[in-house]
């Protein structure tokens, strides 16, 4: 007996074993018999061909193999909701009891026959029922992750039997359109996150007419769902109360302005789609709400909000709070500039940029970025304390000082008259001095070239654990971290690293020992200088 297709076929997802693949064909294909599902699989490495069969195009592919052909039998065109709720919650067994022909009732594997058993069964029936009815009722949050999901099922049998579900996870399962996804979700009444990443879906050419499903639906994820921007703002329609939105993986280019849609969102991820420039980011910039913006590996290669010069604060993302920009192609210290613009920024991840590879020390690295963000609290994931905000704003302060004097900076008010260029490239620097003062003449000439020998420091490094072991004498440059120190000094003692606790001592301060107790800090920010003692224990 032939396997049924189902009517609705062409288009449908499908399970073959393992693999995902859209039904693009059905139908015959000579000179064999029977009927043949054409399919474009998710993996193309799967597939043989393009759609093509001996000279007949049945098909087209994306990709120049990634078609094949199969029999119907093969083909798993997945299950209803609930069906496979009840499957993941191990709500589809009869509690143990099998109902036999007739008057038989099987308890496990033992049989026995009794009288009057249609009343018997029938009550039994109607007790798991219940028992089943209570479990799902209690039911908040679900995942039916790869279950094989494609279809909503029959009408309002979710919401009669799931009255009480709030959280859905419904990602990689066979579901293909934005309409399945509403039918399931219209008998969910309290929904508020759904999670449909992983989905080949096609979404709706006009704005959807079902109004209300989605009416308290505060998370969304439709990672890798292959949604467009425009299909966004055409079913945000429908999201008048979403606050995160996830789109990470969905080949968005281009961006629009939202209009009066995503009004409430806090947190829009858009990483992995590869914008066409920074400049579409302007299309988003006055969604009145927005907290947080992720958009890592978007090949964004700068950042500038262009309403306004250094100094002032952009009008562009007025509540942005969390921004990442990490594993983009930024190169410039002008686009960290411009983040300075931003009104409420407290949190930055920006690894894996070009820029970071500007300077060799990650400690200093870090110390720029800090002093070029006023407002910064937390950078890639580690908090800025206030005395390493103060480090870093002196320090730059005098680092750049004589560059300041040489484009027209002076101690005199009257004549303080900096170049424009300087002012592009440091645009804190004048608030830095409002804060803490003009650099002083003597501590910018005390500034001696940074060739390394003026970098290296002379230390003594003793073991008071092991007195009988003799000082060695090392040379170290400044900027070395206490983690790098401590890397050296397994290599000469055959101590862990993690188990080395470092002090020193010097003779300007006599009787005292200065723990040195961050591992990312240099040398010089603990103040050692040549002919100071350092004391290993562990």
């Amino acid at each position: 007996m032939a396997t049924q297709v189902p009517s609705d076929a062409l288009g449908r997802r499908i399970l073959c074993g393992a693999e995902y693949a859209t039904v693009c064909y059905v139908g015959d294909v000579p000179p064999t018999a029977g009927i043949w599902l054409g399919v474009e699989w998710d993996d193309p490495q799967r597939g043989k061909h393009n759609g093509t069969y001996e000279g007949k195009q049945y098909f087209k592919c994306r990709h120049p193999r990634g078609g094949s052909f199969i029999r119907p039998n093969k083909a798993n065109f997945g299950v209803d909701f609930l069906t496979a709720v009840k499957d993941r919650y191990g709500l589809n067994n009869e509690q143990g009891v099998q109902h036999g022909p007739e008057d038989i009732l099987v308890f496990g594997k033992k049989t026995v026959e009794f009288v009057g058993m249609d009343s018997i069964a029938e009550q039994q029936r109607q007790e798991n029922f219940k028992i089943h009815f209570c479990q799902l009722t209690q039911l908040v949050d679900i995942s039916v992750r790869e279950c094989a999901v494609s279809h909503a099922g029959q009408e309002e049998e979710i919401s009669r039997t799931c009255a009480n579900i709030r959280h859905i996870n419904l990602s990689k399962n066979l579901i293909s359109s934005w309409e399945t996804v509403t039918a399931i979700a219209s008998q969910v009444r309290n929904l508020e996150t759904l999670n449909i990443s992983e989905n080949k879906l096609k979404f709706p050419c006009t704005s959807p007419s079902v109004p209300g499903v989605f009416s308290k639906l505060r998370v969304l994820a439709l990672n890798q769902t292959e949604i467009t921007w425009t299909e966004v703002l055409r079913c945000a329609l429908g999201w008048p109360a979403l606050e995160e939105l996830y789109l990470a993986f969905n080949n968005i280019t281009v961006l629009e302005r939202p209009g009066k849609v995503l009004q409430s969102l806090k947190l829009l991820d858009l990483s992995d789609n590869q914008l066409v420039d920074g400049n579409q980011l302007h299309l988003i910039a006055h969604l009145p709400r927005l907290e947080q913006l992720i958009l890592r590996n978007t090949g964004l290669s700068s950042v500038h909000f262009p309403d306004v010069g250094f100094g002032c604060k952009t009008k562009m993302f007025p509540s942005l709070k969390h921004l990442s920009i990490k594993d983009n192609k930024i190169s410039q210290w002008s686009s960290i500039n411009e983040l300075d613009k931003l009104l409420s920024l407290r949190s930055l991840q920006c690894h894996n940029n070009p820029l970071m590879d500007t300077e060799k020390n990650p400690e200093t690295l870090r110390q720029l970025i800090i002093a070029k963000i006023s407002q910064l609290e937390v950078l890639n994931k580690s908090e800025i304390l206030p005395a390493e905000r103060k480090g870093a704003e002196l320090d730059y302060r005098k680092i750049f000082g004589n560059d300041w004097l040489a484009a027209g900076g002076n101690w005199d008010p009257e004549k303080n008259n900096p170049s424009p260029e300087f002012l592009a490239a440091h645009p804190r620097y004048p608030s830095l001095c409002l804060k803490y003062g003009a650099p002083e003449e003597g501590e910018l000439k005390s500034q001696q070239p940074l060739t390394l020998k003026n970098q290296l420091l002379t230390l003594m490094i003793k073991c008071p654990e092991k007195p009988e072991q003799k000082p060695i004498e090392k040379k170290l440059p400044e900027s070395m971290t206490i983690q790098r120190v401590k890397g050296l000094l397994y290599r000469l003692f055959r101590i862990p690293g993690s188990e080395l606790k470092l002090s020193y001592q010097s003779s300007k301060l006599e009787g005292k020992e200065v723990e040195l107790d961050n591992d990312l800090k240099p040398l010089q920010f603990y103040s050692i200088e040549n002919g100071d003692c350092m004391l290993v224990r562990w």
